[in-house]
């Protein structure tokens, strides 16, 4: 039975044309790692015959056939002149085809976040503003909760802070329990518009009278 055999890689020689048929070399390197005790693989040349009809196929040119890496399938044969051959097989195709040649891999740069090529901005501060905190951090006492700030004074502060981004004066907070003791109209204004961090201001201490 006929032996089948597989060649890959790039042309080494010029397209040529042979009377009826074209011929081509190629070479094969052997294996690197021979089995102890045995010779190293040797490079074969083949020299490769094909037809007109197999090379139009193909897309393979006089002008493109060096720089296209190619298969060959079909079969070895010595019947054949040395002027003819001048590899040291023949091979006869049964199929030829250009393999597409692997994209070169690009150096891929990490994409930085936002976050880290901008510093986080602190968020805008009115006059007297002496921290930022979070609202939900903020204790409510149970005398705002029962009271109802005048709606138009209300609004007014959701313009102002529509305009400027921030509230129009910070919320007054005691420092120990961050319970709010005034600016309770802001802290409504805060949740209405969705304001997760608010400016404060915290309640000043008095000193106790000395008798």
């Amino acid at each position: 039975m006929p032996h089948k055999m597989t060649v890959t890689g790039k042309p080494v020689g010029p397209l040529c044309q042979k009377g009826s048929f074209y011929t081509f070399d190629m070479e094969e390197s052997g294996s690197p790692s021979s089995p102890k005790g045995l010779p190293g693989g040797a490079t074969i040349t083949y020299t490769v015959f094909l037809n007109q009809k197999q090379l139009q196929k193909s897309g393979l040119t006089a002008q493109n056939i060096n720089q296209q890496k190619i298969m060959v399938q079909g079969e070895p044969t010595l019947d054949v002149s040395v002027e003819d051959c001048p590899g040291e097989i023949g091979l006869i195709c049964f199929q030829v085809s250009i393999l597409p040649e692997k994209p070169e891999k690009k150096a891929t740069q990490p994409v930085k976040s936002q976050a880290a090529e901008k510093p986080k901005e602190k968020p805008k501060a009115p006059t007297g503003t002496e921290d930022f905190m979070a609202l939900k951090a903020i204790v409510v006492p149970k005398a705002f909760l029962n009271s109802y700030p005048n709606p138009e004074k209300t609004q007014q502060v959701v313009n102002y802070v529509k305009q400027t981004g921030h509230l129009d004066e910070p919320l007054t907070i005691n420092r120990e329990t961050n319970m709010l003791t005034d600016g309770y109209r802001r802290y409504i204004v805060a949740q209405q518009l969705e304001l997760e961090i608010v400016p404060v201001a915290y309640e000043k201490e008095t000193a106790p009278i000395k008798a």
